[in-house]
């Protein structure tokens, strides 16, 4: 009967930005053990760094909470030192958000509610922002114009971790828009009723 409720639990657990980048922090170190180049050892750990420093730490407390009580962390004791680890669960939903293997899932129904994606990176990151507008258009979305993509499913998690991938959060907005005046016409491109 646990077993039930714990994966009926995990099932609603949301995964926030927040708790993404724990998990793609704990992944990262998982990565690093597994990399023999200190090529990119060096990768790893600055992208580690940039994620550990931008998290706001009540945010990160209260995710930790509940990555542990979801069961995808687990810790460890040694001489003095906890230590927090990635279970299975844990691993699994590292992988779920793989960049290479991402896509987003469409519900049986639309929602009626379009997903827009505006973008004005500066030219110093210019590689992020063409790696972002390159997997927005690898995983569906139109490109209503220059830095404009739209989607009709769910996609926030996805869309927050590719940002945060790429360290673009300050020049990404994303939003929620029931209406456009080319409804007929996106409707036609997503292959809609």
């Amino acid at each position: 009967m646990k077993k039930q409720y714990d994966s009926a639990e995990q099932k609603r657990l949301k995964i926030g930005p927040t708790m993404q980048k724990i998990l793609l922090l704990l992944g990262g170190g998982l990565a690093l053990g597994l990399s023999g180049r200190p090529d990119k050892h060096f990768r790893i750990m600055r992208g580690m760094a940039k994620e550990w420093n931008s998290i706001n730490r009540r945010a990160l407390y209260d995710a930790i909470r509940k990555l542990y009580r979801s069961k995808m962390v687990s810790y460890t004791e040694k001489d003095g030192i906890t230590a927090m680890v990635l279970s299975e669960n844990g691993k699994n939903k590292v992988l779920e958000y793989n960049l290479e293997k991402m896509k987003i899932r469409k519900p049986d129904q639309w929602d009626k509610v379009w997903r827009m994606v505006i973008f004005d990176v500066p030219e110093d990151f210019k590689r992020g922002r063409n790696a972002l507008a390159a997997k927005l258009k690898q995983l569906g979305f139109y490109l209503m114009q220059k830095s404009v993509f739209i989607y009709p499913y769910a996609c926030k998690n996805e869309v927050d971790f590719i940002v945060e991938i790429f360290g673009l959060r300050p020049y990404v907005r994303f939003l929620l828009v029931k209406e456009t005046d080319i409804d007929l016409d996106l409707k036609h491109r997503f292959k809609m009723r």
